[in-house]
């Protein structure tokens, strides 16, 4: 019969989805210390230029500064314990910083969206209603978005890792390389009735709520797009097609995740879980300094001038 324990009276948890690499084990660590480092170097080189520039303190940038400020969160709630475990040959982790790794990462991933859905109204704005924009994007209203996007995941978050902190857990062996909600709470030896609806809840207002609007912003400036002018259709085009790139890169990877998280996948090799339930995490920080350094024209031409000036 297993013992009954409350999650407070757990003391750590083990991930267990590390494998033994061998010698291998360093070159991983310096791949992955090297993800990490182009993620802090990218990601600030870009709120740097955008925060220096006044030229660039338009809403849109502001929404961007703050989609990047969301990667360097994400990714120091992952890489530091990521890289440690790699090195190290006991991968255990105390419960109350394994419960502030599941705050960060989910609530790093509810604000990716929700920025991303302000992103699409703000162009919805500028495309559809350029008479209208300036009084409706005021420095105030950006403000509050952007806070919004911030803390209101955060919330949801803590009060989602609170309810999987009063369960009954059979064990502390997590199947991941990090710490996740959903593999705490089927630990669980008594009932989840809660924390799965709750579940649900945040799960709609994190990701499906937020595609909604995403959704009908772009479907109204695609309808002003194929009815207007050919300026305004390159300008939809430019300004947009990194959006809808970071979109689709971050929604694979948050579809992966819930499959795996979801769904029995011991038939796909352990390597590819192990992929699988990162990408999420990493896909953004990596190639959204990218997607918008290099096809956003004024982010493009400062960073140059600013690399340029260096050397």
């Amino acid at each position: 019969m297993k013992m009954m324990l409350n999650s407070s009276q757990v003391s750590h948890f083990t991930l267990d989805a590390y494998l033994d690499p061998g010698l291998f084990k360093y070159v991983i660590f310096l791949t992955v210390l090297c993800f990490y480092v182009f993620i802090i170097v990218a990601n600030v080189l870009l709120i740097v230029v955008i925060c220096m520039n006044r030229s660039l303190h338009e809403p849109m940038y502001l929404f961007l500064c703050s989609l990047f400020v969301n990667e360097l969160y994400g990714s120091t709630g992952l890489f530091p314990l990521l890289l440690l475990h790699i090195l190290s040959d006991v991968h255990s982790v105390s419960a109350p910083f394994c419960f502030l790794q599941n705050v960060c990462l989910y609530s790093y991933g509810g604000g990716e969206y929700l920025i991303l859905a302000i992103m699409s109204y703000d162009r919805y704005l500028a495309i559809c209603r350029p008479l209208q924009y300036s009084t409706h994007m005021t420095g105030n209203r950006i403000a509050a978005l952007i806070a919004f996007a911030w803390l209101c995941p955060l919330l949801l978050c803590v009060v989602m890792t609170s309810l999987s902190a009063t369960l009954r857990l059979c064990g502390n062996v997590i199947n991941k390389v990090y710490c996740d909600n959903y593999s705490i709470v089927k630990l669980s030896c008594g009932a989840t009735t809660v924390n799965n609806i709750y579940g649900l809840f945040i799960t709609c207002c994190s990701i499906f709520l937020p595609l909604a609007l995403i959704f009908v912003s772009y479907a109204k400036i695609l309808r002003i797009c194929f009815s207007g002018c050919k300026q305004t259709r390159q300008k939809a085009v430019s300004t947009c097609s990194p959006h809808l790139a970071s979109l689709l890169n971050f929604s694979c990877g948050a579809f992966f995740e819930i499959m795996q998280s979801r769904f029995n996948m011991n038939n796909i090799p352990n390597m590819m879980r192990i992929f699988l339930s990162l990408y999420w995490l990493t896909c953004q920080p990596l190639l959204n300094p990218l997607v918008y350094g290099l096809n956003l024209s004024k982010m493009r031409v400062i960073c140059k001038s600013l690399i340029s000036a260096e050397m």
